[in-house]
């Protein structure tokens, strides 16, 4: 691909994904680099007012001045669909260190979405003002609030309704998925919606869905006309896809991480989570992560079905070492 130059850097944040990227995964991918703003999986919220050993469970980088080891800021996420339940507790997230409040109304899982959180809430813009205004309002105007939305819930046509729902409730920034909760994941992301966003609102719009590879970040750029954008699976599937974007924009050559040093961040999440989760999970959350690397690096489906059926440490160690064995010889070679 052609190298720009003169190109501002674009901020570049890491999505929420529930079950997926916790505190654990934030550290390796803030430290490998390129990433401005971390946000964590939602605290969901109900009508209790929650202790500050929850939010630390979901964010233990508030204990850190919420940031992650290699210092990128990280934001704490609600979800929850009561006004006065989100505000309170948002308040209290902030006395246990919460340094930014980011809302979810964006996550499309029934289970969620059937407990009044979630997309759900884009069929009633005004509730996504509430809720809002309300986190608002109860937390200093020095912390950021910022919301996520995806194009509406059974179609796409309530996106601006509740994009400017966002921005009026006091909202300083928008993430938008770029589908519906009914598109789900499936392609295409719908990229030019949220450029109809950018430009009707006054407040930055990140745009977030399907850039898995600089082309693709380069595109979108194009149709939204963004300066900020917000990866989750892609950077799980291509760990330094910001650093390739950061090259590409500052029109620098850059080699993507070869598959050795992949192995050497997947060894190091093993070895840092396998005395947190019952024996019985052993490797569950190495299996999930070549999952999705599997789309930007073959080597990883071959390492994932030489272990998707062992769950006791030898077998899962002794493959790593061939791992790092045969990456060697291919070196030395």
């Amino acid at each position: 691909m052609t190298r720009e130059t003169q190109n501002p850097p674009p901020r570049i944040y890491q999505a929420p994904m529930e079950g997926v990227i916790d505190h654990h995964v934030r550290a390796l991918l803030s430290g490998i680099g390129g990433i401005d703003i971390c946000v964590t999986e939602f605290v969901r919220v109900t009508h209790t007012r929650l202790p500050r050993r929850v939010f630390n469970r979901l964010c233990p980088e508030l204990e850190n001045g919420a940031v992650t080891p290699s210092g990128t800021p990280v934001r704490l996420q609600l979800l929850g669909g009561n006004p006065e339940s989100m505000a309170e507790n948002a308040a209290r997230a902030v006395a246990a260190g919460a340094k930014a409040i980011d809302l979810n109304f964006g996550c499309p899982a029934k289970s969620v979405n059937n407990s009044d959180g979630g997309a759900c809430l884009l069929q009633s813009p005004h509730r996504v003002e509430a809720i809002v205004g309300a986190v608002r309002g109860a937390v200093p105007d020095t912390i950021p609030v910022t919301a996520k939305i995806r194009l509406g819930y059974q179609d796409r046509c309530s996106y601006m309704d509740n994009a400017r729902a966002a921005e009026h409730g006091g909202a300083s920034e928008l993430a938008v998925h770029a589908r519906s909760k009914v598109d789900g994941y499936r392609p295409p992301a719908y990229w030019e919606y949220v450029g109809e966003i950018r430009e009707a609102l006054s407040i930055p719009v990140i745009a977030n869905g399907d850039i898995w590879t600089v082309e693709d970040f380069r595109r979108c750029r194009e149709v939204t006309g963004c300066e900020a954008f917000m990866f989750g699976r892609s950077l799980l599937a291509r760990p330094d896809l910001p650093l390739q974007i950061r090259a590409f924009c500052a029109g620098e050559a850059y080699t993507p991480m070869p598959w050795q040093q992949v192995v050497s961040v997947l060894w190091n999440y093993y070895c840092t989570t396998r005395e947190e989760y019952p024996a019985k999970y052993l490797g569950n959350r190495i299996k999930q992560w070549l999952a999705y690397l599997k789309i930007g690096y073959p080597e990883a489906q071959l390492f994932f079905e030489e272990i998707k059926r062992h769950r006791e440490a030898e077998p899962i160690e002794a493959a790593f070492a061939r791992q790092t064995s045969a990456e060697a010889a291919t070196v030395a070679a």
